[in-house]
């Protein structure tokens, strides 16, 4: 008898530590999908938040396209008509090697801005994305942890 009551008493220790096994791991399970559906919800808030950033910084690449183009062709037509003012072929070939100089130099620093301008715009809205690949290295080290 005493051998019966051993065996039921340590079959009822095994089954109350596997239930206490069982509900330890389903609670790391449960922790574990609810953390993956927190971070999906992050990463889809920072892909929306640098889509957004995108889009602003090519509104604002294109306003300083639209006022460059507008600005180069007033410039156009002013010195049009001033070339049109010369009184001598030479006086015409100096203003028109002064307004080529002077458009290729103003396109040259307009470039410069554009660029400038694009490496910024795309360094900003990189940044959520790289804060999400951070932070899931840091919970794939939680995780071998």
């Amino acid at each position: 008898m005493n051998t019966a009551a051993e065996a039921t008493k340590s079959l009822e220790t095994f089954a109350a530590d596997a239930q206490k096994s069982m509900s330890a791991q389903m609670e790391k399970m449960s922790k574990s999908f609810e953390d993956a559906a927190a971070f999906n919800q992050e990463s889809f808030d920072a892909m929306v938040k640098a889509s957004n950033m995108y889009v602003k910084a090519a509104e604002e690449l294109n306003a300083e396209f639209m006022a460059f183009s507008k600005q180069t062709v007033e410039d156009s037509m002013a010195a049009a008509k001033d070339m049109a003012a010369s009184k001598s072929v030479m006086e015409l070939m100096e203003k028109q090697a002064e307004y080529a100089k002077a458009t290729f130099d103003g396109m040259m620093k307009q470039a410069t801005k554009m660029n400038e301008m694009a490496i910024a715009a795309a360094k900003e809205s990189m940044e959520p994305i790289n804060a999400r690949f951070t932070a899931a290295a840091d919970m794939v080290k939680t995780y071998s942890a």
